[in-house]
């Protein structure tokens, strides 16, 4: 069954009213496998990672935030996605996971991936605040059951 974003069992597909909306509101999504990427079999990955954030983004737009939290939060994610496909290459056990599961084990309840000296103390607060979220979107909807 799918939900309203057009989620069916894992797969993400998303809705045209969606798309319009998630691009309005990202219009370099569709640029951040490419941005990320070290190799060709990188932009692929890229692309699985955008599919897994993307409902997350739409959740957040749900949320009516201000423009520039939603900004900061979508700027987290795209470091977020960035420090994924470095961590593949470092011959990490995330490798050998699937993308869900990598960013929920790159996103702990504590926060994120510890970035410094890569980014500032308040780059990485703001990381941090954007993984919890993003952790706990990933753990509801794998138990959509469960109310936290």
């Amino acid at each position: 069954m799918a939900d309203s974003h057009g989620s069916v069992e894992g797969a993400f597909i998303l809705d045209p009213r969606y798309a319009q909306r998630l691009h309005q509101a990202c219009p370099d999504l569709d640029d951040w496998p490419r941005s990320w990427h070290v190799g060709p079999a990188d932009i692929l990955v890229g692309q699985q990672i955008v599919q897994v954030l993307a409902p997350f983004l739409l959740h957040l737009l749900d949320q009516g935030l201000a423009k520039a939290t939603f900004r900061r939060h979508r700027d987290s994610l795209w470091t977020l996605g960035g420090e994924l496909i470095r961590c593949l290459y470092d011959g990490d056990e995330l490798a050998k996971t699937h993308i869900k599961d990598a960013l929920r084990q790159l996103t702990q309840d504590y926060g994120g991936p510890l970035m410094w000296p890569r980014i500032t103390e308040s780059e990485q607060d703001s990381l941090d605040t954007t993984c919890r979220k993003l952790n706990r979107f990933l753990r509801e909807s794998a138990n959509p059951d469960r109310s936290a």
